[in-house]
């Protein structure tokens, strides 16, 4: 994957069609585009691309142009679509030989929503796993066979190349290439500025029921046991404690957590702990070995397990990747 060099900011691309919701292009523009005077690392340069010269209609009534054209779109380090004119129609062709072009190249390809079905379109997505918003998950599986659709996640990291669910999961996987680029310090103050989760792991469900607070009282449980959870990651964690600080039967419970979060009680637990090892493993003064116990693992051997399957990678190796990204 394509690394900018030492003096050039990271170039982001994005590429926008005419008649698109401005949603998804609205979260890249937040994350890459705004300047970050406050962080202590060289920013984004943003780049919002089209096809055609002149203002394009978006959804909601108002136009947009672009600055850049599809030659700045495909020379950038990180090459973005975050939808497509028509999911049963053909990707415009410049688009598809510009992704191709830039994965070649060696450029961190990535997509949100139905930009999913352009990277299909360019074969970028042949025998991976990728995801799209649930809603077209079904049509993207018949449409291109050879790309293994999962439907039921926020995003999948395929390093060179990773795609997004829709609407607000492109936040998510939006702050996960900060986090990849610059690390949890970095990413966490990017998120509390967007007055959103810091972290919402890549397998965490796209559709969660009932989200909102149906009136039982469960939700205001359920935050209260995560709360809890939270300030207590260092001692053993079960969900029988879990469902005695929300003042539920542990079956009770687990049915209102899944609800609410997308996920099982000790799954959340454990990513909790994980994203709390990121900054210690990022500040490199402790010893691998007792990081583990510092976030709440057992032991070191369980901590590189589950660090494994959340990061693809093991904290050793977590931590020359980021001391080398960030020299």
């Amino acid at each position: 994957m394509q690394v900018a060099p030492p003096g050039r900011r990271h170039t982001v691309s994005v590429v926008a069609f005419d008649g698109m919701a401005p949603f998804e292009l609205g979260s890249v523009v937040e994350v890459f585009g705004l300047p970050r005077p406050d962080l202590d690392v060289p920013w984004y340069d943003l780049r919002v691309c089209s096809l055609e010269r002149g203002p394009m209609r978006a959804v909601g009534g108002f136009t947009l142009t672009a600055e850049h054209d599809l030659r700045a779109f495909a020379s950038a380090d990180t090459v973005m679509v975050v939808a497509v004119p028509d999911v049963r129609g053909e990707p415009p062709a410049e688009v598809v030989a510009a992704l191709r072009e830039a994965h070649a190249r060696g450029a961190r390809i990535a997509s949100i929503c139905s930009g999913a079905f352009a990277l299909a379109a360019a074969g970028l997505l042949d025998g991976r796993a990728a995801t799209t918003h649930w809603q077209h998950a079904d049509l993207l599986r018949r449409r291109y066979p050879r790309v293994r659709v999962t439907p039921d996640v926020l995003y999948v990291d395929g390093d060179d190349v990773l795609t997004g669910a829709g609407s607000a999961a492109g936040l998510d996987m939006c702050l996960h290439l900060v986090r990849k680029d610059h690390g949890a310090r970095i990413a966490n103050a990017v998120a509390r500025r967007l007055v959103v989760p810091p972290h919402r792991e890549g397998g965490q469900a796209q559709f969660v029921e009932a989200a909102v607070g149906t009136g039982t009282g469960g939700d205001d449980a359920i935050a209260r046991s995560m709360a809890w959870a939270l300030a207590h990651l260092t001692e053993p964690i079960s969900v029988a404690r879990l469902a005695r600080e929300a003042c539920l039967a542990p079956r009770t419970f687990i049915r209102h957590f899944k609800r609410q979060t997308g996920t099982s009680p000790l799954r959340w637990v454990v990513a909790q702990r994980i994203m709390a090892s990121l900054p210690l493993l990022e500040d490199g003064t402790m010893p691998v070995e007792e990081i583990g116990a510092a976030v709440g693992f057992e032991n070191p051997g369980t901590f590189r397990h589950h660090f494994g399957r959340a990061m693809r990678t093991s904290p050793s190796a977590y931590r020359r990747t980021f001391r080398s990204t960030a020299s």
